[in-house]
């Protein structure tokens, strides 16, 4: 299906701010908060990223669409973010293993975008204020009334969205011969994660959000896996104890993102909500163990309380994010664990990150 009709929308900020553009052609409102990602390239595994379920994502990169879409580079069963705000969003593209169309593709999800924003004056002014809810709308709602529905959407300090995007009944990722057995608590998982593990002879169960200690050990795993996913982590109860078993039976445990948080929450180490996040392809991470730097891709909202970790004895920070100092990895002294605020399975172009895999499966050979 091709839209021709190219009508006027809005994106309105909590705060009031307006931010005009046009439809792509699909109708209607969506509401999220409204957060930026760097990247230059990757738009397909940004939109079917779990990491962004309930968020409206502004893209910096100024065109859209233009090398189409193709169905295996996928990071989950559809697409999860919200909305999608960009400059020039390309109704061509170009690209000879492309499956269709990025039209197409938002048009099968009925997924909303407001295209020919200001998009630099937009990220400008998240930047200065931080991030906050918004609605794009495509149907011509009136402003007033927008303004009152985005009054009651909840905040994301405090929301629990796990639950949203976690599978529902347990299933295997890999080769059942494989070396290795680990179970991966699902928080809103991304595939290339359970590639990773399983080009690295592991053999995977994916649990839901809400599995206990018991379910995850009844595989008999050789080791634990954390995922990442979107929202609050506080609310986590039932993931945090699970990581506090898992730590008590002293099993080998690796987390990413979410699961790096709840690792934190675990050891009584408290999380909170940054003004703007990190999301993006190129973010620097300093590597405190072995003096090196690090091209990471991230995504989160939230991050562990640096001076906390610091002040706990059995906590120790492996990696620090150059930009602005919070925590990017850290380990426990005394137990088999470590984890990271960044995704080393995303690598577009650096595969700096690639061996926090390798080590997870030689934590798993002890």
């Amino acid at each position: 299906m091709k839209y021709t009709t190219r009508k006027s929308a809005v994106l309105l900020l909590s705060d009031g701010t307006i931010f005009h553009g046009k439809s792509i052609g699909i109708s209607g409102t969506t509401f999220g908060e409204v957060c930026f990602n760097t990247g230059m390239t990757g738009y397909q595994e940004i939109f079917t990223d779990p990491s962004y379920f309930g968020q409206i994502m502004v893209a910096t990169n100024t065109h859209i669409g233009n090398y189409g879409v193709n169905e295996n580079e996928v990071e989950s069963n559809g697409i999860k973010i919200a909305g999608l705000v960009c400059k020039n969003f390309s109704f061509n593209y170009s690209r000879v293993d492309a499956s269709g169309s990025l039209e197409d593709y938002f048009a099968k999800h009925n997924l909303i975008c407001i295209s020919d924003v200001d998009t630099r004056a937009l990220v400008s002014y998240i930047r200065e204020n931080g991030a906050m809810n918004a609605v794009i709308c495509t149907d011509g709602t009136p402003i007033e009334e927008l303004k009152a529905s985005l009054a009651k959407v909840p905040d994301m300090k405090g929301l629990e969205l796990a639950s949203k995007v976690s599978t529902k009944e347990p299933y295997f990722y890999g080769d059942e011969n494989a070396k290795y057995k680990v179970s991966a608590l699902d928080l809103g998982i991304k595939t290339n994660i359970l590639r990773n593990l399983a080009k690295r002879d592991c053999y995977i169960k994916v649990f839901p959000y809400d599995a206990s200690y018991t379910d995850l050990a009844s595989f008999n795993p050789d080791g634990f896996f954390l995922s990442n996913g979107p929202g609050d982590p506080e609310p986590l109860d039932g993931a945090i104890a699970v990581a506090k078993e898992i730590l008590a039976n002293n099993k080998p445990l690796f987390g990413i993102c979410l699961g790096h948080q709840v690792i934190g929450l675990a050891n009584g180490i408290s999380t909170y909500k940054m003004f703007n996040g990190h999301r993006g392809i190129n973010h620097p991470v300093s590597n405190l163990i072995t003096g090196k730097g690090e091209i990471t891709s991230q995504n989160h909202g939230f991050a562990v309380n640096r001076e906390e970790l610091e002040a706990n004895a059995e906590m120790e920070i492996t990696h620090l994010h150059l930009n602005d100092g919070t925590v990017a990895g850290m380990r426990m002294k005394n137990k088999n664990c470590f984890s990271v605020q960044y995704h080393p399975e995303a690598s577009p172009g650096p595969h700096d990150s690639s061996y926090l895999f390798d080590q997870f499966v030689e934590n798993l050979k002890k």
